[in-house]
């Protein structure tokens, strides 16, 4: 597979796992844009853009925590909850309730930002690190 394809595939598909490097990159690149887009635009064209942009950031990052969530041996499932809690206390946190939703982004970081994949292969496919030599 070239490289092209591997950048597309981890902001369109779902399925696999991906290393923590990749992962971190493509994070700060969806978290960069949505800055940008809330801070570039009026608020008349933000609403009216937005029906499509917010939901485009939302799918491809739901992609990338799934990959990042499966090579941490956790089903992809989990990335609802920390983008529901992204959604929640973007851009700033506005309720008493919302250091819910933070602590579930500190663990969101701590899970996959911070600590290593799995070793070796699970469920969800081989160690993007350590891939399977051809025999």
């Amino acid at each position: 597979m070239n490289e092209r394809a591997e950048w597309w595939d981890l902001f369109l598909s779902a399925s696999g796992r991906t290393a923590r490097g990749p992962f971190l990159m493509v994070a700060g690149v969806l978290l960069g844009v949505a800055v940008l887009y809330d801070a570039s635009l009026p608020d008349a064209l933000h609403w009216l853009t937005g029906w499509l942009v917010y939901p485009a950031l939302v799918f491809c990052g739901a992609c990338v925590l799934s990959k990042r969530l499966h090579d941490r041996g956790r089903s992809g499932w989990w990335a609802a909850l920390v983008l529901m809690s992204l959604i929640a206390v973007w851009p700033t946190p506005k309720h008493f309730l919302d250091f819910l939703f933070a602590g579930v982004l500190v663990w969101a970081i701590v899970e996959l930002g911070v600590m290593p994949g799995e070793q070796g292969a699970n469920r969800y496919g081989p160690n993007p690190l350590k891939p399977a030599t051809a025999a």
